[in-house]
């Protein structure tokens, strides 16, 4: 059986120059961080994992000889200096891959209190370490009882650890309050959604708020990387299906999500099965619900700059729209605020004045919703698109809008225009 350390004596475990997995979103936890700072320890130590902006931070692990590798940027890592952190642009499944290919050398991560066989539960973070942790050579688990014991996924056995920290730490919440926009977009995308479909969501207030409109809706089921507190509203107000109608990842919530997930309407599967095209192409009514920074009048996403910093990355929303688009009755749905306040420009910007890198490109989205309504994007011409996307604009950028189509890209509208 393994030993039971402190966070100090783990960290001697931890390989020279190694690749260190922690396990993060709502796993995060201080004492698992307590194993990385510890001093003296190990050099070169390359800390990765999937660390979401606004709920883990990461920057006090960086330095004294030891690096972040991040697939999400967040604000809090804009700081540190370029030798201490690096911005891997992956989706979750080229991250997958990636993590296939070169395993870490060592896994920090919580798990649930072991049953009668000595088995326990990665709980509400299941997304890589159920399938990867056998291919890593050590590690160290906390033994959290705030950890909830969850279904689906592939357990660890206790005998299986290097070492555990005992210890209670409640997990980090993250449940965005009810939002006005995200309620109107709401109205307009519980339209689209037909009951017994499949829902996929992304993390995000607009997608969380806008969910909820689809209490009425039934035998619904949940296909997704990440759930929050909205999937369990469907639950209650009875939209799900019978059974077990939730299979995702993560869940990243509020306390109340914590403590309803053991129950046997929740599945949770490491990231292989969440986000493998096949089996969503199966599916059949597979909806995607994913939220943006910026769409372009070409109907392109960009959802990973602001303001010149990265915020975050691709995530999930390339995997799932490709999954999407091969299921029978697929449809790739982005949720954003149009209208971001007086003397702000909005959400809905000038065909190819997107920031940052396109996410998601035209090809990769049906319809666009707004708290002004949706644009459903299938079947046009560029101008045509164009022309929906600034019916659902802020109304204070739509004369702008409009006038941009005689821009750089005019010619090119015009052409699409004439032949509509």
């Amino acid at each position: 059986m393994p030993q039971t350390l402190t966070p100090e004596r783990c960290h001697g475990l931890l390989p020279q120059n190694g690749l260190v997995w922690l396990n993060e979103c709502s796993a995060a936890s201080p004492l698992l961080h307590r194993v990385i700072a510890a001093e003296p320890g190990p050099q070169g130590l390359t800390v990765t994992g999937v660390f979401v902006p606004g709920l883990n931070r990461l920057s006090p692990l960086a330095g004294h000889g030891r690096r972040i590798e991040t697939v999400l940027a967040a604000p809090d890592l804009d700081g540190l200096p370029g030798d201490q952190v690096s911005f891997l642009p992956l989706s979750y499944r080229d991250l997958w891959g990636r993590l296939c290919r070169r395993p870490p050398d060592a896994a920090l991560f919580a798990v649930s209190p072991p049953d009668r066989d000595g088995m326990c539960s990665f709980g509400t973070v299941c997304d890589v370490l159920p399938a990867l942790w056998p291919r890593i050579p050590v590690r160290i688990a906390q033994i959290n009882p705030s950890m909830p014991r969850t279904a689906g996924a592939p357990l660890i056995p206790l005998a299986a650890l290097s070492a555990v920290i005992e210890g209670d730490t409640p997990l980090p919440e993250l449940a965005p309050p009810p939002h006005a926009a995200a309620d109107l977009a709401g109205q307009h995308l519980a339209e689209l959604v037909p009951d017994g479909a499949v829902i996929q969501l992304g993390l995000g207030q607009m997608p969380e708020g806008a969910l909820r409109a689809l209490a009425s809706h039934r035998n619904l089921r949940i296909h997704s990387g990440l759930i929050g507190d909205a999937v369990l509203d469907l639950l209650l107000a009875g939209a799900l299906a019978p059974g077990s109608p939730v299979d995702a990842g993560v869940a990243i919530g509020s306390r109340r999500l914590y403590d309803a997930v053991s129950q046997d309407a929740f599945r949770f599967r490491p990231v292989s099965w969440t986000h493998d095209r096949l089996r969503m192409a199966g599916l059949g009514r597979f909806v995607t619900i994913n939220s943006a920074q910026q769409v372009d009048l070409f109907g392109q996403v960009h959802s990973e700059m602001a303001g010149g910093r990265f915020h975050s990355g691709a995530g999930g929303a390339p995997d799932f729209a490709a999954g999407a688009g091969l299921a029978a009755a697929g449809l790739r749905v982005i949720v954003l605020q149009a209208a971001r306040g007086p003397g702000r420009p909005g959400r809905i910007v000038a065909a190819g004045a997107g920031e940052g890198p396109v996410t998601l490109s035209r090809h990769d989205v049906d319809v666009v919703v707004t708290e002004f309504g949706a644009a459903d994007l299938r079947g046009l011409t560029h101008h045509q698109r164009a022309d929906r996307l600034i019916a659902i604009a802020a109304p204070a950028d739509r004369a702008a809008l409009s006038a941009s189509l005689s821009g750089p890209y005019s010619a090119a509208m015009a052409w699409n225009r004439d032949r509509a």
